[in-house]
């Protein structure tokens, strides 16, 4: 098996979490899977944000549309915090 994928069978193991959260993730758009030979995967580049859902969930008995308001909420943080550093960056080829 390639190194890029994690079973969602071992994932939830480990975790100790049903499967039908994840396949919930899935309907609700937030998370994406791909089937290989009858088995389900997550690109092990999810994993981290999979973890984050989690957690939401489950310690913060967070539904998933406040899942999907958060991670929308943090996705433009992200492009925000982006834009600051490339003005930053543009404002001091000016200073100097």
């Amino acid at each position: 098996m390639d190194d890029r994928y994690i079973s969602i069978i071992e994932f939830c193991n480990c975790h100790q979490v049903e499967i039908s959260f994840i396949h919930s993730l899935t309907e609700h758009g937030l998370l994406q899977t791909i089937v290989i030979e009858e088995d389900e995967y997550v690109e092990q580049e999810q994993i981290r944000d999979l973890e984050r859902m989690l957690r939401l969930h489950y310690d913060l008995e967070i539904n998933m549309q406040g899942i999907d308001a958060i991670n929308h909420l943090l996705e433009k943080v992200s492009r925000l915090q982006n834009e600051v550093r490339q003005l930053e960056n543009r404002l001091r080829r000016f200073e100097d």
